[in-house]
């Protein structure tokens, strides 16, 4: 049996093909506030793109069960700064060097990788502010 996507399960096998496809991302542009769900888990880079503000939010662990180890990659394309934050803020933490840490912020052309190391704890990681 072929892989067909990941996780992957007992009795699959890893062809050339499913490894040469894990070098590429899946590009999802956004133009609305986004909350992550686990179709995002891999492979996916989040083009925010709005003129005025805009928000990539990471829901509970209780919501949506992302692996620890899974990290989601923000762009910011559009004038309008993306904010990241926690869906409820007294559940999962979200950590970075951002201005406010909680809610780190990225400006135009500005990236972050979201990295989930808790059950319900993010780090986000990159240009932000």
């Amino acid at each position: 049996m072929a892989i067909s996507g990941f996780p992957t399960v007992t009795g699959q096998v890893l062809t050339a093909s499913t490894m040469n496809g894990l070098t590429q991302f899946d590009v999802v542009t956004q133009t609305a506030d986004y909350t992550a769900t686990t179709n995002d888990n891999y492979q996916e880079i989040f083009l925010m793109n709005k003129a005025t503000a805009i928000a990539f939010k990471l829901p509970t662990n209780a919501t949506t069960a992302f692996p620890i180890g899974t990290v989601l990659t923000v762009l910011s394309i559009g004038v309008g700064v993306t904010t990241i934050s926690a869906v409820t803020p007294g559940t999962t933490t979200v950590l970075s060097a951002g201005a406010v840490a909680a809610s780190p912020t990225l400006s135009q052309y500005k990236s972050a990788a979201c990295i989930k190391t808790g059950t319900d704890t993010w780090y986000v990681v990159g240009a932000v502010s």
